[in-house]
């Protein structure tokens, strides 16, 4: 299946809505205006939290837990690399890594090895806006989280 991700870009805090390759609305991501870190929240359209985003602070690199539930489902640490995004998920949904292009423009999600979606970045756009294509198999909500931590990480702030 096929997502777009764009950022809203006049909003108090991060704000993300996730479409369908159809158009369709799926998701919304709101991030909290007033606190330490990025804090953001993943509800499907009836306003049921599926996820929670939370920066770690005071790390050498970023890191990021995701809860669901209120339980850490996946801890994402950023790698220390000098030309090529890395990334390594811990996660009771699997072994996951993230790799990327010089310019973290164009990512690549891989599951135990296996490639389990693409995402890349629009360049000419207002918005930060992605295009995420994620294996049928997936938990898409999960592997959207990944892309909004990825976005968090990289260009939170260049709009």
């Amino acid at each position: 299946m096929k997502y777009l991700i764009r950022q809203r870009v006049f909003s108090f805090g991060d704000s993300f809505t996730i479409k369908n390759e159809y158009g369709e609305d799926c998701f919304i991501v709101r991030g909290r205006v007033f606190s330490f870190g990025n804090k953001l929240h993943m509800t499907d359209l009836q306003g049921r939290e599926l996820y929670y985003i939370e920066q770690r602070l005071f790390r050498l690199l970023p890191e990021y837990t995701i809860f669901q539930n209120g339980v850490p489902v996946a801890r994402v640490k950023k790698n220390f690399t000098l030309f090529r995004p890395s990334f390594d998920i811990s996660s009771v949904f699997g072994d996951y890594n993230i790799d990327g292009n010089f310019f973290a423009y164009d990512f690549t999600v891989f599951k135990n090895g296996s490639p389990v979606a693409v995402i890349s970045k629009k360049w000419f756009s207002f918005s930060d806006t992605y295009g995420v294509s994620i294996d049928d198999k997936e938990d898409a909500a999960f592997l959207l989280a990944l892309v909004i931590v990825l976005d968090q990480v990289y260009h939170d702030g260049d709009n």
